[in-house]
């Protein structure tokens, strides 16, 4: 006759209960937002960058444009703060694959990324001075099933 110790079995059970719970928890802050955010900038003349903004994000999700019509889904928006040494040239520009579908839901036409896009501004620095550029990114993501609540992300991006 073996010896077969009855605590075996439960703690096996608390080890792939904590097993579960870890793997569950790794997998929701993944589809908490699907987008990942760099943000750099890069000179192209003597006071003169370019901020790019760039988001990845795996099929099937897809991001919104800026130029999303009211009455569709929340557009992505990039707030830039007041900073008395940088002045803004144009407008933020999208760089990416952007396609646009009529939305029966909305009732608009739907403008998107799918898996990456760049938003860029061009910024000149007045004087020789370092500086930072900083703001927030509001977007909204969604895939075939379901949408994301809108989200902010700030950035702090130094200027070379």
């Amino acid at each position: 006759m073996s010896y077969r110790n009855p605590h075996t079995n439960h703690e096996k059970g608390i080890v792939l209960f904590a097993v579960l719970l870890a793997f569950t928890m790794v997998v929701k802050a993944q589809l908490s937002d699907p987008v990942k955010w760099t943000f750099v900038a890069k000179k192209k003349a003597a006071n003169t960058y370019e901020v790019i903004i760039s988001a990845v994000f795996a099929k099937p999700w897809h991001l919104y444009s800026q130029t999303t019509p009211d009455g569709g889904p929340v557009p992505t928006k990039i707030t830039f703060k007041k900073n008395p040494s940088l002045t803004m040239e144009g407008k933020v520009k999208e760089v990416g694959a952007m396609k646009t579908v009529y939305e029966k839901l909305f009732g608009v036409d739907v403008k998107y990324y799918s898996e990456e896009v760049n938003f860029v501004q061009v910024v000149k620095v007045k004087g020789n001075v370092k500086t930072n550029i900083t703001g927030t990114v509001e977007y909204m993501t969604c895939d075939d099933r379901q949408c994301m609540p809108p989200t902010s992300k700030a950035f702090n991006i130094q200027l070379p």
